[in-house]
């Protein structure tokens, strides 16, 4: 089985492709449970934000796992898989952990050295827990992932210098408005980038806020911790009306604001910035005079907001974690064949003493413990050695073939049940 990571990225797609591809809310589960079922996918977790759409999975085929992967996203996008193909990224083995360790650490996001990824990272991981489709192999990596990304955040300050893209959007908003203080800001949505916005709004100076979301009393709710007023989606044209920043970040698929909710602004500017995935606001509402369109896409040359010191901190932190999981896993890989071969030996032992039983029969239990014992030690210090070395040479390059070797030198086969449980006679069998 091999680690695998097909998805595609604010890097290598435009939004209008990463909205078609979003997985979304509700839909997350049985994607994830139809990617479980593919006979060549043994585990799987599946990412899936406003920036990204990644499918982690361990594999025994890399090439039937890649078209199945591919198939699975370019059916729930509506999109050819020749046309979602152009837009996908494929990491295997090493090069996979590497990837999940740099998104983790918020190097590979729109806005590096935001941290929600970690959150993200946190609920796939879990759901796929969940429901089963994650085991042991990407149990330890995701754990892994999750504990880098928070030393990297801890250890670097990537956390503090990295601008969220809440933050990066209402820098834009102050491009055009000036000083965000005095201002009436409308927050739709009242999730977790709802909430962010609003108390991100809140420091700011922002004089008023109101909060408009499809379930009313977790709208309330957000507004009265904001100090706002909460209002209905069917309000929204006048709650438009009356503010200067439309700050909108819904789960939704469709259109929240149509163009027509939004109508000219030549003496009061109005900024819209619409930071969901899919859009929630009709693009169109840019050619209204005095209104100012700003999405996902436009937020993307914002750039990274840390320094050189900080990213290449934070990059020496991922690697140094990466040489050592990829150590501890080739370690982990060698293990069947230690096991393997001490197996082996044990049995030999095993097989002397009977046949020393048959030749010696008078021995007293007392003496035929001490010459058990004395053939242990003996075979444990002469395999001591070389298991302990072979364990120690897994982690270098190239580690794998003193495994290999000792495969071959010693007929192993750790992955059958029977290597460990029985000897293959090539001598056509024992001699008494």
């Amino acid at each position: 089985m091999s680690l695998l990571v097909v998805g595609l990225s604010h890097r290598t797609a435009p939004v209008s492709v990463l909205e078609r591809a979003a997985v979304p809310v509700d839909d997350v589960r049985k994607t994830v449970e139809e990617l479980h079922h593919a006979e060549m996918i043994s585990e799987v977790m599946l990412v899936s934000t406003c920036n990204r759409v990644e499918v982690y999975a361990d594999v025994a085929r890399f090439h039937p796992a890649v078209a199945e992967i591919t198939s699975v996203l370019a059916r729930h996008a509506g999109l050819a898989v020749s046309a979602l193909s152009d837009h996908l990224y494929v990491h295997f083995a090493e090069a996979a952990a590497e990837h999940l360790f740099t998104v983790a650490s918020g190097l590979d996001s729109m806005v590096v050295g935001e941290s929600q990824i970690l959150g993200q990272l946190r609920n796939a991981y879990a759901l796929g827990t969940e429901i089963g489709s994650v085991g042991s192999v990407l149990h330890d990596l995701a754990q892994t992932a999750l504990r880098v990304g928070k030393r990297v955040h801890t250890e670097t300050g990537i956390d503090r210098a990295g601008a969220s893209i809440v933050s990066l959007a209402l820098d834009r908003a102050e491009g055009v408005l000036g000083p965000l203080a005095e201002r009436t800001a409308l927050v739709i949505g009242a999730g977790s980038m709802g909430a962010l916005a609003g108390a991100t709004l809140r420091r700011r100076g922002v004089s008023e806020i109101v909060v408009a979301n499809r379930s009313a009393e977790r709208g309330a709710l957000l507004a009265e911790r904001l100090g706002g007023t909460a209002v209905a989606l069917s309000a929204l044209p006048e709650a438009i009306a009356n503010a200067d920043l439309v700050l909108s970040s819904t789960g939704s698929t469709g259109l929240i604001v149509e163009a027509e909710a939004v109508g000219p602004r030549d003496e009061r500017p109005l900024v819209v910035l619409d930071i969901a995935l899919p859009r929630d606001v009709d693009p169109a509402v840019a050619v209204q005079p005095g209104v100012t369109y700003v999405d996902l896409e436009a937020l993307r040359d914002g750039g990274a907001m840390v320094s050189d010191a900080e990213v290449a901190s934070a990059v020496s932190i991922v690697v140094g974690e990466l040489q050592d999981h990829l150590a501890a896993q080739q370690q982990l890989a060698v293990a069947p064949t230690v096991t393997a071969l001490r197996a082996r030996a044990n049995q030999v032992i095993e097989g002397e003493l009977t046949r020393l039983d048959g030749r010696v029969p008078d021995l007293t239990a007392d003496e035929r413990r001490a010459v058990a014992d004395a053939v242990r030690r003996a075979v444990e210090k002469v395999l001591h050695a070389p298991t302990v070395r072979v364990k120690e040479l897994a982690a270098t390059p190239g580690g794998d073939s003193y495994a290999a070797a000792l495969r071959e030198l010693f007929d192993l086969d750790p992955a059958a049940a029977e290597s460990v449980a029985a000897v293959k006679k090539t001598d056509g069998g024992a001699r008494s």
